[in-house]
């Protein structure tokens, strides 16, 4: 397979901790001298990792920009799954899943896959078409999630969400028309959030395949929120709800 940039202090320290063998070489700022950088330099050089000291500005052009904390790493890409059953198959207890219906914005990408390595979802699934795949830019916003999270991206959304429901798992769909509200909607069992792209929402196909709406209620002024927030939102309250549920037993 070939190799892939990736940047940033959380991307390739991830990278190095959850996969070192992918990590083909590690390009770091001659300039950076602080206890940082020798620390992640020296950890890469036990492991065999090769190290090349650039100037600022040649780094700028590896990894295409400015953003890069001073450090990049060329990565053999690491296999993602390609089917449901592949994430699924012997996971135990409820499980929870985050949907993305189309999101293209690499920035979102990345805070949705952070979000969910937070909140212990069992994978991220998206389609092939009209979204984003791993970026390097997903990868320096997901600091580390990335390599953490499974990145399931399937051809056809709406038959995989019917291939999730065969678990057991209620597709709940979060759209700001709905008639349900969040705290008002039983959600703390096996579930999957689908959360629509940038301001299109949910299409209507992957709408239809949800066996509920929730919409999170908005006390502000503002319309809408930040698929990554709203990620945040609807995961959080499903563990929630099943802290509460098990206190209640």
């Amino acid at each position: 397979m070939a190799g892939i940039l990736i940047y940033g202090f959380h991307a390739v320290t991830s990278r190095l901790r959850q996969n070192p063998a992918s990590v083909e070489e590690i390009f770091v700022d001659a300039a950076r001298q602080d206890g940082r950088a020798r620390e992640l330099l020296e950890h890469a050089k036990t492991l065999g990792v090769r190290v090349l000291q650039v100037d600022g500005k040649r780094l700028d052009g590896i990894a295409g920009g400015p953003r890069h904390q001073g450090i990049a790493a060329r990565v053999t890409m690491v296999q993602q799954p390609r089917h449901v059953d592949e994430v699924l198959e012997g996971l135990q207890g409820d499980l929870l899943l985050l949907v993305l219906d189309g999101v293209q914005d690499p920035h979102n990408l990345g805070a949705c896959l952070r979000v969910a390595d937070a909140m212990g979802a069992n994978a991220v699934i998206a389609p092939k078409d009209r979204a984003v795949g791993l970026t390097p830019t997903v990868a320096k916003v997901a600091c580390g999630a990335a390599d953490t999270v499974p990145y399931l991206t399937v051809t056809n959304l709406a038959r995989a969400l019917r291939d999730v429901k065969e678990y057991g798992v209620t597709i709940v769909g979060a759209d700001g028309a709905a008639q349900t509200e969040l705290p008002a909607a039983g959600v703390g069992g096996s579930v999957a959030w689908v959360l629509g792209a940038e301001g299109g929402g949910l299409r209507r196909l992957t709408r239809e395949h949800c066996d509920v709406l929730v919409k999170i209620p908005m006390y502000g002024t503002v319309e809408s929120l930040n698929v990554s927030v709203s990620a945040g939102i609807c995961l959080y309250e499903t563990r929630r709800q099943r802290i509460t549920s098990s206190h209640d037993q």
